[in-house]
């Protein structure tokens, strides 16, 4: 058969399709974060946290987030012999994720190295590195918040609290006091009990001193490869926490045996395991009886975090949408000159900022004792900065269409990962019915919410109508009051949401949240923004200084 002589044509010439968004400093194109660290006393660590944002743009740790969620870590229930080790084995990338963390100090910087916003710079850096992979930030959260539980025993905490806020990462189980940096997890909830902690059945028997044998079992332990656990079980007065470390003085291991690796919707890098405890030794940590009252500390921690990690995978959503928009063309023009694509933009831009404003506002409390105000501005926020994580990062995947929805690019991890910060630490029923509790309990908190709010006052007419009738929902009572509970903590949140922009955002932002949040002017889905709303500068704000 004759051959014709025939160019060979390309049919796969990649056109009109986006760069990878790698390369950029992720904490410098923040723009809302980096004037809120500077407002909230951390601007002295600015220069740390742009080279953390260097390094979380950068292809290599964008690479390091793919890899440790495509190899899912490995339960290693039994050595070659026959020996029992109870081990997980992850991928080297989450190794080298979790070694920025430690070193960067995400795990315990504030406690270690105590100072005026120390909180706020923590919580940026926190929410800048979390874009490049969340699974990894569970033990690191865990760990932030164990350090001011163990301060309640001086004794423990003069013993542990070095190898835990130390900038070294050491993983490989060996007694604490041959570690150079550990790592502490918890194990609360049980099968029967979940969120009702107090239905735990695990006993805690007197062993020696203030140590004590636990048996039972725990449905949800994170981070099982951690060197110690905060542990809650049932002692002689009630229920009680314990300090619990995997590997004993004497260098043998802890009765602690991994049952199985839950099998997650997301957070796939990260190794969820049900435990059985078998006399394993742990130490008390507080009173007998207190457990709930001595793990609730801990407890406020790890929900700022929830809301860091929330805030977080909102801005990394919103900015794969619009790194796409400024390089995708669609009928002739770039989509994010099309103007309802740019409406939906700003909506998605507009629920980030207000994310992280609140969070580094929180963290600032922190810093600066506010109790009172910490307590109701932590719950509310876990609330509802996590219940809309999902809708906006889903939104924010449609911006990318088919794009979006192929595991290659990040947005199908996003979207996993969405719902996990609203059930971790109290799923949203139990946030809203425990700030109902502390609004009942401590008025102070209240009244600390209504001064913070008062700063906006005069500052728009829509936010103003809104503080005032929170009234009439606070005045409801009994069953009525508890079927509100998620409407009451909604507006609580948007109020306050909306006073911080007023007062901290350029007027175009501000004006077009209390529009879309308050005022009735916004429809149920993102990209609902009034046609008079500056949708092109709150995206400009939103995404400058990258290509």
């Amino acid at each position: 058969m004759d051959t014709i002589d025939r160019p060979i044509r390309s049919t796969h010439a990649v056109t009109n399709q986006p760069p990878p968004l790698a390369g950029y400093d992720v904490a410098g194109a923040d723009l809302a974060l980096i004037e809120g660290v500077r407002r909230e006393g951390a601007g002295w660590d600015e220069a740390g946290l742009r080279a953390l944002g260097t390094q979380a743009g950068s292809a290599e740790a964008i690479a390091w987030g793919v890899d440790a969620n495509r190899n899912a870590p490995e339960l290693r229930t039994f050595d070659r012999y026959g020996n029992r080790i109870d081990e997980v084995a992850f991928h080297p990338s989450w190794h080298r994720l979790l070694k920025v963390a430690v070193g960067q100090g995400l795990h315990g910087a504030p406690w270690r190295e105590p100072r005026p916003g120390a909180h706020v710079a923590r919580a940026a850096r926190f929410a800048v590195w979390s874009q490049v992979e969340s699974g990894h930030g569970c033990p690191i959260s865990m760990t932030y918040a164990a350090v001011p539980v163990l301060r309640r025993r001086p004794d423990l905490a003069a013993l542990f609290e070095p190898v835990l806020t130390s900038n070294v990462y050491d993983p490989g189980l060996r007694p604490l006091r041959e570690k150079r940096g550990a790592l502490c997890g918890m194990a609360l909830t049980e099968k029967q009990g979940g969120s009702d902690l107090r239905a735990n059945t695990t006993r805690a028997e007197p062993f020696d001193g203030d140590t004590y044998a636990l048996t039972g079992h725990k449905w949800f332990c994170s981070a099982p490869m951690s060197d110690a656990f905060l542990v809650l079980a049932q002692a002689p007065d009630g229920l009680t926490c314990f300090f619990l470390p995997r590997v004993l003085p004497d260098g043998t291991r802890n009765a602690f045996r991994i049952q199985r690796l839950k099998d997650k919707l997301g957070n796939r890098s990260n190794a969820s395991s049900e435990i059985e405890l078998d006399g394993a030794l742990a130490l008390r940590v507080g009173d007998e009886g207190r457990g709930v009252a001595t793990i609730i500390e801990m407890v406020n921690h790890t929900r700022l975090d929830c809301i860091a990690g929330s805030a977080s995978l909102m801005r990394q959503a919103f900015a794969q949408a619009a790194h796409h928009a400024r390089h995708r063309r669609a009928f002739g023009a770039l989509l994010v000159d099309a103007p309802l694509m740019r409406n939906v933009l700003a909506d998605l831009a507009l629920e980030s900022e207000a994310a992280t404003t609140l969070l580094l506002r929180l963290a600032g409390a922190v810093d600066r004792g506010e109790t009172a105000f910490a307590r109701i501005g932590i719950a509310l926020g876990k609330y509802w900065v996590c219940k809309r994580t999902p809708a906006q990062v889903g939104e924010a995947l449609e911006c990318l269409g088919g794009n979006g929805y192929v595991e290659e690019s990040i947005m199908p991890r996003l979207y996993r990962e969405a719902p996990l910060n609203s059930i971790w630490e109290g799923s949203g029923n139990v946030n809203a019915l425990d700030l109902l509790r502390a609004l009942a309990r401590q008025p102070e908190s209240l009244d600390a919410y209504r001064r913070e709010v008062a700063l906006a006052r005069g500052g728009d007419v829509r936010l103003d109508r809104a503080a005032d009738e929170l009234d009439s929902a606070l005045a409801l009572a009994g069953e009525e009051r508890e079927a509100a509970a998620r409407r009451i903590v909604e507006r609580l949140a948007l109020v306050l949401q909306s006073s911080l922009l007023v007062r901290h955002a350029p007027p175009a932002v501000a004006d077009a949240f209390c529009s879309s949040r308050l005022g009735g002017d916004g429809g149920f889905a993102f990209g609902t923004l009034l046609p008079g709303a500056d949708t092109r500068s709150i995206v400009d704000r939103a995404w400058s200084g990258t290509r």
